[in-house]
């Protein structure tokens, strides 16, 4: 094996203050790293927890600008756990976050869909093993 984990995924948007202010601002991030690098462009990553990381590279070119929103092809493209889906939702929807699909329940447990506004689209996922988890506990 060449590497033991993925260490971080980039995500392209428009400008490092509107990712910031998605990622950090809504979804509640934290800030890792906010490092200018010259000619405009910042090293900045932001992270959920448990050591996965976040990097927001602005798009300098017209390819990567026409990737915002499309880094996946229309697919879900990142996934993030929760303990409390229900409380995590009303989180999302107080700060204006676009929901595409609403709770529902599935084998592997409560699973919601968004949008980020530069287009990609996120599921939030509380796994059926936590939720019985904890409930049991």
């Amino acid at each position: 094996m060449i590497a033991s984990r993925l260490a971080m995924v980039t995500v392209v948007v428009p400008d490092y203050d509107e990712g910031l202010a998605f990622f950090a601002g809504k979804l509640g991030f934290a800030v890792l790293e906010d490092t200018p690098l010259g000619e405009c462009k910042r090293w900045v990553v932001v992270s959920p927890g448990n050591g996965t990381h976040l990097l927001l590279a602005r798009a300098a070119n017209d390819d990567q600008v026409a990737a915002i929103g499309h880094q996946t092809g229309g697919r879900v493209g990142f996934f993030l756990h929760t303990e409390d889906i229900a409380r995590s939702a009303r989180l999302l929807e107080a700060a204006g976050v676009a929901i595409e699909r609403p709770l529902r329940r599935e084998t592997y447990g409560a699973v919601l869909v968004f949008r980020d506004p530069f287009g990609n689209l996120w599921d939030l996922i509380e796994p059926a093993a936590t939720a019985t988890s904890e409930k049991a506990a």
